[in-house]
């Protein structure tokens, strides 16, 4: 089902119930890029942490917009042995709610937007009728301009604090607005003594007006009148007086209230999606997710922390449980008997045996995918064919129970080892992002971190190592050679430094505002980064390349200071806290679903790789 902003307010009970209804959800994204300066290759380095990839990912990925979310949600009917799927499709855009909104900035990267327009991709229902959205820091913002605007009209709660003994006018209207004031107030005395007259309608003027019109009406009339503010045709904001006696004015009152309570919602917008799937509970289902999990949480609830263990936290508020397929799919026993694991590959193996490709339905008034003809990059489309993945792979591990199982439910003790792990690319030794705990911590006694300079070509490298087992302390100048341990204890070391010092910045400047009797914020003293004990460093340093006579065949793509890594396949790694509790799913506790034999979980995501 497609969603613009021109339905989503009459599709929203639909998302809703679906949202209720469903035994698990599946969602993608389509973004306007991935990486605003390295290539994706130098994003997605072979020997990053999690630490280092989510840093990268935040810094370099979150300037582009989400403009399209997928969200499919799977029901299962056990009499048919079937699942019931519907489909949403959204289109969404950050726009202003009104000329007070922020106005936000995001890239393009060309050659995503060239690979989406090749794909049939409509850009036009993402710029003139995407769904607007916001935060939750933008709608706290937005609730308490309603909330002040609230006070200085005339409505119910203006006249809790008007005193007895307050004078009738203002306490301070600036010089150059008093001739102005005045005037509003003869025509408004004029309006009050004609009996035939039941509105009047003041002309346009600019907020600070209006703000001053709003405080000496509420003063001088506290009762007998109503007082809004329109919008015209022409996009001008002007002032309209009625009388009413005080039933009618709390009838006005509360349908202004309903309008602004409605214009908030309006602005929330697709934001109210993510809060429905949060608040449910259920099981978010994913195709490497990581990026989807990132844009979803940094466009529609907060800005990404700066440390991955506050990131962590975070996620799991919002999406209190995850499944990766891509995971799942590199995982034991799937690894080796699935060889592609893109998701329009594994898509196509997992029909195949020993697997079984569930049956589904679209529900009424739902399209219907046909998986032969291939949609890949519609986001509700890749959302639809990662739910079935999903299924295919739980069904294909309950035939490893005893007795064997046709159905896994996606509550099912089978499955749990997958859950809350979001697959990295590129990284073998560290195969995911661990949000319910400590990352993995492989061992890289095996890797060496070379820094050289810029000129210096594949061959210098393949010389340099070749000689190693000869004297090399006559090199001096121009390369350090580190094990893998010691530039991390380094660059742990560093990264402290650079903390102390800005935290010595912010006392420095705290003693000198105290001076000067400015008001002073000293932020709390920053969390130490992890460092490990290594062993002392071995530093090798050379003047002069190994070679004299360079060859351009051998060109190094990336320049002084890059990592060597294994040739793995290039491919790219596809706030505050919330504090509302969530309904959790009610445990299977089948004991068909479980071992008999042993109370440890069938399968594991194994801790070494």
């Amino acid at each position: 089902m497609e969603v613009t902003r021109s339905n989503f307010k009459d599709h929203l009970p639909k998302v809703y119930q679906a949202i209720e209804d469903a035994d698990f959800l599946a969602i993608d994204g389509e973004f306007s890029g991935i990486s605003d300066g390295p290539s994706v290759s130098t994003l997605t380095n072979g020997f990053d942490t999690p630490e280092e990839r989510y840093q990268k990912l935040k810094k370099h990925s979150m300037d582009f917009l989400l403009f399209q979310f997928g969200l499919c949600t799977f029901k299962y009917e056990h009499t048919e042995a079937r699942y019931m799927t519907k489909s949403f499709n959204f289109y969404i855009f950050p726009k202003p709610f009104n000329r007070n909104s922020q106005d936000k900035k995001f890239v393009c990267q060309s050659s995503s937007i060239d690979f989406l327009a090749n794909q049939g991709f409509d850009f036009n229902k993402v710029f003139r009728n995407g769904i607007p959205y916001l935060n939750q820091e933008e709608e706290r913002h937005l609730r308490d301009q309603y909330e002040e605007k609230r006070y200085q009209s005339n409505g119910s709660s203006a006249t809790t604090y008007i005193s007895p003994n307050a004078p009738k006018t203002p306490s301070s209207i600036p010089d150059e607005q008093k001739a102005f004031i005045e005037k509003i107030v003869e025509n408004v005395e004029a309006f009050l003594g004609d009996e035939a007259q039941k509105s009047l309608e003041l002309e346009p003027c600019t907020g600070f007006q209006r703000k001053l019109i709003y405080q000496t009406l509420n003063w001088k009339y506290p009762r007998g009148t109503h007082v809004e503010t329109l919008e015209s045709e022409k996009k001008e904001r002007y002032i309209v007086i009625s009388k009413v006696d005080e039933e009618e004015r709390r009838q006005k009152e509360q349908q202004r209230q309903a309008k602004e309570q409605e214009e908030l919602n309006d602005a929330v917008g697709f934001s109210r999606i993510i809060h429905a799937i949060s608040t449910s509970g259920k099981l978010v289902v994913g195709h490497n997710m990581l990026l989807d999990v990132m844009h979803t949480i940094h466009q529609f609830f907060c800005q990404l922390p700066d440390e991955l263990n506050e990131f962590k936290e975070v996620t799991t508020c919002v999406f209190p449980r995850v499944l990766d397929t891509k995971l799942m799919a590199t995982t034991q026993p799937f690894k080796e008997i699935i060889y592609n694991t893109s998701l329009a590959e594994l898509e196509k193996r997992l029909k195949e045996a020993p697997f079984k490709p569930p049956k589904d339905e679209s529900a009424e008034g739902f399209p219907s995918y046909n998986t032969a003809s291939e949609q890949l990059h519609e986001a509700g489309y890749d959302a639809y064919i990662t739910g079935l993945c999903f299924i295919s792979m739980a069904n294909y591990l309950g035939s490893f129970l005893s007795p064997p199982k046709d159905h896994i439910s996606a509550r099912s003790k089978i499955i749990r080892p997958f859950f809350n792990k979001l697959f990295l690319m590129r990284i073998r030794d560290i195969p995911y992002l661990n949000l319910e705990g400590a990352d993995l911590l492989p061992k890289r006694d095996n890797v060496l971190h070379v820094a050289f300079p810029k000129a210096w070509k594949t061959s210098d490298l393949y010389q340099l190592f070749s000689a190693f087992a000869v004297n090399t302390s006559r090199y001096a100048e121009s390369y350090r050679i580190q094990t893998y341990a010691e530039y991390v204890e380094r660059k742990n070391v560093e990264c402290q430094t650079k903390r102390k010092w800005s935290e010595d910045g912010w006392k420095d400047l705290e003693r000198k505002r105290l001076k000067t009797q400015y008001n002073s914020y000293i932020p709390q003293s920053p969390r130490d980064f992890y460092a490990n004990s290594f062993a002392q460093s071995y530093v090798v340093k050379r003047s002069m390349s190994p070679i004299q006579e360079e060859t351009m065949s051998d060109d190094i793509e990336e320049a002084q200071g890059q990592t060597a890594e294994d040739p793995s396949p290039p491919g790219a790694s596809d706030p505050k806290k919330k504090t509302k509790s969530h309904k959790r799913q009610k445990t299977d506790t089948d004991p068909a679903e479980c071992s008999k034999s042993d109370s440890s979980p069938l399968f594991e995501v194994p801790d070494t790789w």
